[in-house]
């Protein structure tokens, strides 16, 4: 499935709540675009250890100072940019679109060929993606990244496609993205394009997993 247009240009708007000095200007949200860009293509060139502030300010063409307004550290710039990628993935799947998923099934498939979609063409997202590597709490201190991310999966399925809610289908779907997470991350360890093997079997994992929820819901 190919990603909605209109999220392409996501990051272009995205001001992290990580900043040093909050923006309040157009230039200066472009500016710390700017430099999360230059910090994606260097994790890709360098990765994530060989990133340097210095790196940053001259791929980005600032200069160190511009670096630390916006970020006092190098741990402050990655957490951003983690953000970021999480950000664009919640924009693509859970936006508002003009192409509905016509069941439950499609929907998943969706989201699991966005989240492919940035391991292979986002930059930096196949070393970062949410931040794990980093800290897997780093959007609330109380859940998991991927904690985060099943509760509006949940959302998503009662509202658009009546599945019952229940701890059940909550605990189900968590499950279902910590599974995701792994498959997708083993697929990608040698294969930048990812190994179809892994892929395919997490769709059918997913489908005979959440199955039992739809019968509930028909």
């Amino acid at each position: 499935m190919k990603a909605e247009q209109q999220y392409r240009n996501v990051k272009t708007d995205f001001v992290p709540t990580t900043v040093r000095t909050e923006p309040v200007q157009q230039r200066s949200s472009e500016r710390i675009t700017s430099l999360l860009d230059a910090a994606a293509s260097l994790i890709d060139q360098n990765g994530i250890d060989g990133l340097t502030t210095s790196d940053v300010a001259t791929r980005s063409g600032s200069s160190v100072g511009v670096v630390y307004r916006y970020f006092p550290n190098i741990q402050s710039l990655l957490r951003a940019l983690a953000s970021r990628n999480m950000e664009t993935f919640r924009a693509r799947v859970f936006g508002t679109t003009t192409e509905v998923p016509a069941t439950w099934m499609d929907a998943m498939n969706a989201a699991i060929d966005q989240y492919i979609e940035l391991l292979r063409d986002e930059p930096g997202f196949r070393a970062l993606g949410f931040g794990d590597v980093i800290d897997k709490r780093f959007v609330r201190p109380d859940l998991s990244n991927n904690s985060v991310l099943a509760p509006q999966f949940a959302e998503l399925f009662t509202r658009r496609y009546g599945f019952v809610p229940s701890d059940d289908l909550s605990l189900d779907l968590e499950i279902i993205v910590e599974i995701a997470d792994a498959l997708l991350h083993r697929a990608f360890l040698y294969d930048p394009r990812g190994d179809e093997r892994f892929i395919s079997k997490l769709r059918s994992i997913v489908f005979e997993y959440m199955g039992k929820h739809e019968v509930v819901a028909s």
